[in-house]
């Protein structure tokens, strides 16, 4: 039931913001769920890949993709993901949660200073 409710609440985030991954994904994991965050990342880029297959599978039938960009980007993506791999193998696991705490932060604060005036 809980998994269902988690999962149900971070689809309902993902789809209205129109963001998610791993900033909606592995707080759920860790904080609801209780996994730990080397556990908790891999599932959340495993959920990450189902919904980006999905919403990908959506899109590409409307056509206008631009193949050369999302090819790059995708590389450099696998690539950024790689390293960060590495680098996250040698941290400990309370600092990966404080350095995501602090970056999630960071983006929320960053996010309503720009956002706040538009209302």
């Amino acid at each position: 039931m809980r998994i269902g409710v988690t999962a149900t609440a971070v689809g309902l985030l993902t789809g209205f913001f129109g963001v998610g991954g791993g900033f909606v994904v592995v707080p759920a994991l860790t904080l609801v769920l209780g996994l730990e965050m080397p556990v908790a990342v891999g599932t959340s880029l495993l959920v990450i890949l189902v919904n980006s297959g999905t919403a990908f599978a959506t899109r590409a039938g409307a056509g206008g993709l631009d193949w050369p960009l999302l090819a790059s980007f995708a590389a450099c993506a696998a690539l950024g993901s790689w390293l960060g791999n590495r680098l996250a193998a040698r941290l400990r696991p309370q600092a990966l949660s404080t350095a995501f705490a602090s970056l999630v932060t960071v983006l929320a604060v960053s996010m309503a200073v720009t956002s706040i005036p538009r209302l």
